[in-house]
């Protein structure tokens, strides 16, 4: 019997899964995936979420906007994510939010986003789900200044004084299928310091998809492959890691326990 595990952060509302997503879906739940929190880049695909929701009993989601989505910063675009934290139960999280500085761009625009979203997320005691590319410091500060909160940095590529960073900040670590690509052997190093219950897993579908998948589309049903992984660099058996990182999840996102 599959050991139950949680996916904590996906995209099955992108165009790859329209044409197959009840398989997708009967996949996960075959793979032991037995609660998903589906991520939000934007407010415009909230209703799109909801309706996977209604569609997959397992599937919670976030409202937000992520940092590649800030062209300008509109205040109303805080309002509209504030208003639908509150609008329906399956809301467990804020984001994705954080900081992109890969090309650098809209700096000033995506820090703005990013506090308006902490301060959403502190006012209803929902956790963040963060993006930080090539971006540390400046998310540290930010998280700093803006006080106490809860909260995952998602799909973690830090180096292992960064990841100490967001771990003295009270944050979980959730890796991805990054971790389990050889050549990613600062990942590997900061998933071998994050302690047990600060650890999470994730596929980030459609992206990033693990070995032996690596190079098509990624799924859940593949966050197994991850949670392998991980383990395997922590020396863990799959069995102990799907126990703590399933209770972390439920923990942190508040999410109840399958009947």
């Amino acid at each position: 019997m599959p050991l139950p595990l949680i996916d904590t952060h996906c995209h099955v509302n992108f165009e790859n899964f329209a044409a197959d997503l009840e398989a997708v879906g009967a996949r996960w739940r075959e793979a032991g995936v037995v609660q998903l929190v589906h991520a939000c880049c934007e407010p415009q695909e909230f209703s799109a979420l909801q309706k996977i929701a209604d569609q997959f009993s397992e599937v919670f989601i976030s409202t937000g906007l992520h940092p590649l989505h800030v062209t300008t910063w509109d205040p109303a675009l805080g309002k509209q994510i504030h208003q639908q934290s509150t609008s329906d139960p399956r809301v467990v999280a804020i984001g994705e939010t954080g900081m992109d500085l890969f090309k650098a761009i809209n700096i000033e625009d995506q820090a703005a986003s990013f506090r308006s979203q902490i301060r959403t997320a502190q006012e209803h005691d929902l956790p963040l789900i963060i993006h930080c590319r090539d971006a540390a410091q400046v998310t540290r500060k930010i998280l700093h200044e803006e006080g106490p909160v809860r909260g995952v940095m998602h799909c973690w590529a830090g180096t292992p004084e960064e990841t100490q960073w967001f771990l003295d900040l009270g944050l979980h670590i959730s890796f991805s299928g990054v971790a389990t690509f050889k050549n990613a052997t600062t990942v590997h190093q900061s998933a071998r310091m994050v302690p047990a219950e600060r650890l999470l897993v994730e596929t980030d579908c459609p992206f990033l998809a693990p070995p032996p998948h690596r190079g098509k589309r990624n799924e859940p049903a593949f966050v197994v492959h991850v949670a392998e992984g991980v383990a395997q660099l922590r020396g863990e058996t799959l069995r102990e890691l799907a126990a703590f990182t399933t209770a972390n999840a439920r923990k942190l996102f508040k999410l109840p326990v399958p009947v």
